[in-house]
């Protein structure tokens, strides 16, 4: 049975390597699906483009060409959005194709992504709509309560960090990480979640141990393991917020790479963070 199980409103689920961590001193939190939604349905947006841009090979379907290219994208989810272009480009290039340069296809992708989503932003800062519409269910009473236990908070992107911040400080979030708010550059080999992991853990002279993590990409869930940090994955249902069932293809994924705790969303906040920090 899981830790503490009757304490829980809703689903909480521990790996069997799960053990409290009760000398947790800093957090890393990933954005886009665990802590926000301004950009839900961004899939809908890059898989058509790169369907587009990718030559079909001779009898392939439609179908075949949209699934090879979802498969793409969703590996290097978590990642900075570059290589998910630069896949693309690789991509067109084996099919006989003259790709343009990664970069390209990335200010492409968010000219067509902020289409898209331009008007929740301003929705948010219009009063139209309010900032819980856009947040994953109970993320702000999480990051309250680990605030409130002196947890260091850090923020770490595949999205472009100015969208980050503007993203961020639109949903009332910059007041937790300040200036520990950190996405991705052009230039990305200045930028990787790995990177901004090894910053926290060498410039507060910790270990991993100290390190928990919250994201629904592999990427940080991995990085986290990778050090001996604790990672919970937000297996979160993004088109239907506060659902509160798990999305079983993230699920599936970041269980795979060593995440010791999977929930759907943060409505067991409280509850949960006194299981894994052990008071």
């Amino acid at each position: 049975m899981s830790p503490a199980q009757p304490a829980f409103s809703g689903s909480v689920e521990f790996a069997p390597g799960f053990a409290p961590r009760p000398g947790i001193t800093h957090a890393l939190f990933d954005f886009d699906g665990t802590l926000s939604l301004i950009r839900e349905g961004w899939p809908d947006v890059m898989v058509p483009m790169f369907v587009e841009m990718l030559p079909a090979l001779p009898g392939e379907s439609d179908e075949d060409r949209r699934r090879l290219c979802l498969d793409d994208i969703m590996r290097l989810n978590g990642k900075q959005t570059i290589y998910q272009m630069i896949q693309l480009a690789e991509r067109i290039t084996e099919r006989g194709g003259n790709p343009r340069e990664p970069l390209w296809y990335k200010h492409e992708y968010l000219r067509r992504l902020d289409e898209r989503i331009r008007h929740r932003v301003e929705s948010i800062r219009s009063g139209a709509r309010s900032r819980e519409d856009f947040t994953v269910h109970g993320a702000r009473r999480l990051l309250e309560l680990l605030r409130d236990r002196g947890i260091a908070l850090y923020l770490a992107s595949g999205t472009d960090e100015v969208f980050v911040k503007q993203e961020a400080a639109a949903l009332g979030f910059d007041e937790f990480f300040g200036p520990r708010i950190h996405g991705a550059l052009d230039d990305y080999k200045r930028f990787s979640k790995k990177m901004i992991i090894d910053r926290i853990l060498a410039e507060n002279r910790i270990p991993g141990e100290k390190l928990l993590s919250f994201g629904d990409g592999y990427v940080e869930i991995q990085n986290t393991c990778e050090v001996g940090g604790l990672a919970v994955a937000v297996a979160s249902d993004e088109a239907n917020n506060g659902s509160g069932r798990v999305d079983p293809w993230k699920r599936e994924r970041l269980l795979g790479v060593g995440a010791h705790v999977v929930i759907p969303d943060y409505r067991d906040a409280e509850s949960m963070l006194r299981v894994i920090l052990g008071s």
